[in-house]
């Protein structure tokens, strides 16, 4: 078995690390190793595509991650109150939302999108006055943002949940003997103790809205993230450049995960 694990580990992970090393050649082949240097490094940071899709990826993972922590919280805490029937149906419903392939959740968001601006821009345009150009809504940013949110919000409602069903109710009921309100409750027992697990959603939402590339390619519009730049360029080839970008993402992306984890694991010790 242990041999078994270490071969699993070793196709899993070998790939990874190849990309890694050959991020440091001093060559131009992506394939070749022919001398050690941080070179495509410094070129991947000082491109100006790279810098622009970069930002565009961290203002998108950061809105997004941050309504997912708000509503998954709120989504959550309102759960908690819910039992029979009513309660296994938005257990469906939320596991469903992190089952399903992201192919369909970006179809699907880009047909919802694209009916709803056809509806609302000539209702704007009617609005408008007409010495003025009227705004016209379309894919971009708030469409990546929309669409993230909505992948991201069920895994905080997953990880709070399970911070509140360990919970104990002697908690809350003390608060409700001491004449405080319901939200007073929530504001001083249950929210800091639920705080770690929505720390951790946030930089779980933020992972996997920074890595996507299937849902923003349908949404994205014009706006270019960093998966999409990364893909559009490898089909002209891959380069060492490439290299250093999808290391530099994956030990990101890795700090956050590991981050995540140690928070989950501290909220759960106190």
């Amino acid at each position: 078995m242990r041999i078994y694990a270490a071969c699993v580990y070793l196709f899993l992970y070998a790939p990874i690390a190849i990309i890694a090393l050959f991020s440091f050649s001093a060559g131009r082949n992506a394939s070749e190793f022919t001398g050690f240097s941080v070179q495509w490094y410094g070129r991947a940071l000082s491109n100006p595509f790279v810098m622009e899709a970069l930002k565009t990826s961290l203002t998108v993972a950061f809105l997004s991650a941050m309504l997912a922590s708000v509503l998954g919280t709120l989504a959550a805490v309102g759960l908690q109150g819910i039992r029979g029937p009513a309660r296994t149906l938005f257990d469906a419903v939320i596991y469903i939302a992190v089952m399903i392939p992201g192919i369909v959740i970006g179809i699907a968001t880009l047909i919802a999108l694209v009916t709803v601006f056809d509806w609302l821009n000539p209702w704007l345009a009617s609005l408008w006055p007409d010495a003025a150009t009227p705004p016209r809504l379309s894919m971009g940013v708030g469409s990546l943002v929309a669409a993230h949110t909505m992948f991201t919000m069920a895994l905080v409602i997953i990880i709070v949940r399970a911070r509140l069903g360990s919970l104990e109710q002697a908690l809350t009921e003390a608060s409700a003997d001491l004449y405080a309100t319901p939200f007073g409750t929530f504001r001083q027992v249950t929210l800091p103790l639920i705080a770690p697990a929505i720390l951790a959603g946030f930089l779980l939402s933020f992972t996997f809205s920074f890595d996507d590339f299937i849902i923003a390619f349908f949404v994205a519009g014009s706006e270019t993230t960093l998966p999409i730049y990364v893909f559009s360029s490898i089909r002209r080839g891959v380069t060492p450049e490439i290299n250093a970008i999808g290391t530099m993402v994956m030990v990101a992306s890795l700090v956050l995960l590991i981050a995540a984890q140690l928070i989950l694991r501290r909220g759960q010790r106190r």
